[in-house]
């Protein structure tokens, strides 16, 4: 019983899953851990470490594209950042 309360517990967390922090304690419970050194990197590897997990089964399908849709925002906040300080620069 214990451990189906725990399951279910560790389910409802990943369905809140809202930040880049969430989807890399996803990862981490698959042993995945990203560090490139550049935000940036680190979210596209994620991407594709989760694109690997939903393809061999590991996650559904809800689970893969509310992760996937939380790394899209973040890669583009980056992006926005990225440019914006190649901008001012310039």
């Amino acid at each position: 019983m214990q451990k189906i309360l725990k399951i279910t517990i560790i389910f409802d967390k990943i369905l809140e899953m809202k930040t880049l922090y969430d989807v890399q304690q996803l990862l981490k419970q698959f042993g995945v851990y990203v560090y490139l050194g550049k935000r940036l990197y680190d979210i596209e590897m994620m991407k594709i470490e989760l694109e690997e997990l939903y393809k061999n089964g590991l996650l559904s399908k809800e689970v893969y594209l509310q992760a996937e849709f939380v790394l899209r925002r973040e890669h583009k906040i980056e992006k926005e950042k990225e440019d914006e300080q190649k901008t001012f620069r310039d």
